[in-house]
């Protein structure tokens, strides 16, 4: 007999236009009129911020910026924050940004509420409790961070990737407007969304799943397979930007009360040595995983196959795998993924701390087929391969 648990207590809306919506939603949220905006200094030269703060000002918020967003956020930035919060004497946290500018405005309201530092909530040494509240506007669809009990958060004197989670984490109000993603530039709009077809996969396949995680999931895949070549070819496709970011949000809602797994173990063990942007480094490890599972588990991979739209009803299981595996990669091609050796500073003599990084990952454990630091060797190599090495 099945027995799961879910919860996702954020409140949600979506759609063309909602950014105007959120001075009111902050109120009846009970949110406070000092506000601290997380964000980064690209979106604020991009004139993206902009569009978040005009309508607080003009309903009266009182706003101050933090904009030492990074890719990978670092814990020193994560603090350095959560003392502006407690300086200013800001009521609540608004990110506006991708899953590096929640993820940090989750830490940040966390550390100013709470104090300690974000490894001692990550290596379960100090108690979770309530936060400052949250709100988030995401700017890309990838992460979907906004519906999530999670934030990854990097350990700057050693690159270790290291996941905060907990109920309280999640924030009380993701705001989410199609409108905001249509500047993002075209390489960000494939790695990004790659991250989110991610999530879902992740998501419905592992070990920690449940009905209503797959029901999320399943929906999530075939909008992002579908919309993210749209996105990609004509940034200004607001129905493709829609879909793109309404499968995120699902698909943060299918990992978000679930768990992802090997692909983000390997994704972050090459953001935390590398700095390699999050979204990407998903990207170029999900076929050589996808590969790896489906010889044990073919049944499951089969269902991915025909929720993505690579397989059809009638065909067999392992056809269906194959399909996926042959499709997937023509749809990465299409997004002009690059290979793993062609990344900025990637180099294949860190291939053991790479997997040592890996292995040591709260998620690898959550993996469909059980992996061990051979396992992640033969998956990386297959990764370096790809590439031509």
């Amino acid at each position: 007999m099945t027995s799961f648990q879910y919860m996702c207590t954020t409140q949600i809306d979506f759609g063309v236009g909602a950014v105007e919506r959120l001075p009111e939603k902050l109120q009846a949220a009970g949110f406070g009129r000092r506000l601290l905006v997380v964000t980064d200094p690209g979106l604020i030269e991009a004139g993206i911020v902009e569009k978040v703060v005009q309508p607080l000002h003009r309903h009266g918020y009182t706003v101050t910026l933090f904009d030492q967003v990074q890719p990978n956020p670092r814990d020193v930035d994560c603090l350095t924050g959560a003392q502006l919060l407690q300086s200013r004497w800001c009521d609540a946290v608004v990110a506006v940004g991708g899953g590096s500018a929640m993820d940090t405005a989750k830490t940040v309201a966390l550390l100013a509420r709470h104090g300690g530092t974000p490894q001692a909530y990550a290596d379960g040494k100090r108690p979770y409790g309530e936060l400052a509240p949250i709100a988030c506007v995401p700017t890309t669809a990838g992460t979907g961070s906004e519906v999530t009990r999670s934030a990854v958060i990097t350990e700057h004197s050693t690159h270790r990737k290291m996941t905060l989670k907990h109920e309280w984490l999640r924030p009380t109000l993701a705001i989410l407007d199609p409108a905001l993603t249509t500047t993002v530039p075209r390489q960000i709009t494939a790695a990004t969304g790659v991250d989110a077809l991610v999530h879902a996969i992740e998501g419905y396949t592992c070990r920690r799943t449940q009905p209503i995680s797959q029901a999320f999931g399943a929906r999530a895949m075939g909008l992002i397979v579908r919309a993210l070549p749209k996105a990609y070819r004509d940034p200004l496709d607001i129905e493709a930007r829609s879909d793109m970011l309404l499968g995120s949000l699902l698909a943060g809602l299918c990992f978000g009360s679930a768990d992802v797994a090997a692909v983000h173990c390997l994704a972050e063990a090459l953001g935390g040595l590398y700095d390699t942007p999050h979204g990407l480094a998903n990207a170029v490890f999900l076929l050589p995983v996808l590969k790896y599972n489906a010889q044990e588990h073919v049944a499951v991979h089969a269902d991915v196959a025909r929720l993505t739209g690579m397989a059809s009803d009638g065909d067999n299981p392992a056809t269906a795998v194959k399909k996926l595996l042959t499709g997937l990669e023509a749809w990465l091609q299409e997004l002009e993924i690059p290979a793993l050796s062609s990344l900025p500073h990637v180099s294949r003599g860190d291939s053991e701390k790479i997997v040592e990084l890996a292995l040591a990952n709260n998620s690898t454990e959550s993996n469909v087929r059980a992996v061990d630091a051979n396992a992640y060797r033969t998956i990386l190599e297959e990764t370096f391969r790809q590439g031509g090495l």
